[in-house]
């Protein structure tokens, strides 16, 4: 058993989910960053996200349109949640950057 099995449950899902896709990862984690707004997710959920964008040709812009796609449906309270949750995630990635830049 590895040192963090909740973790390695996490890839391996997500490893599975992937796999039986034939949608490009751009539109799978358009999807996930859609249904992250759905479920009122917390920050560390949206870093998953951006980590796994990394790479990609997603933009921020393309986060803030499924936001505005998604408010409709979900409601302006749960977007606005999601704007500050989503900003809040990348305020750690730009920590995570920052910290890396600092130890190199």
């Amino acid at each position: 058993m590895s040192e963090n099995p909740l973790l390695d449950t996490i890839v391996g899902i997500n490893a599975v989910s992937l796999s039986n896709l034939d949608s490009s990862l751009e539109a799978v984690l358009l999807v996930r960053l859609a249904a992250l707004v759905a479920v009122d997710a917390p920050p560390a959920s949206y870093l998953a996200t951006l980590r796994a964008a990394e790479g990609t040709l997603l933009q921020l812009e393309d986060a803030r349109s499924v936001l505005i796609a998604v408010a409709p449906i979900v409601g302006v309270p749960r977007v606005i949640s999601a704007a500050r949750n989503l900003a809040e995630a990348i305020g750690f990635e730009l920590d995570i950057a920052e910290a890396l830049a600092e130890e190199a």
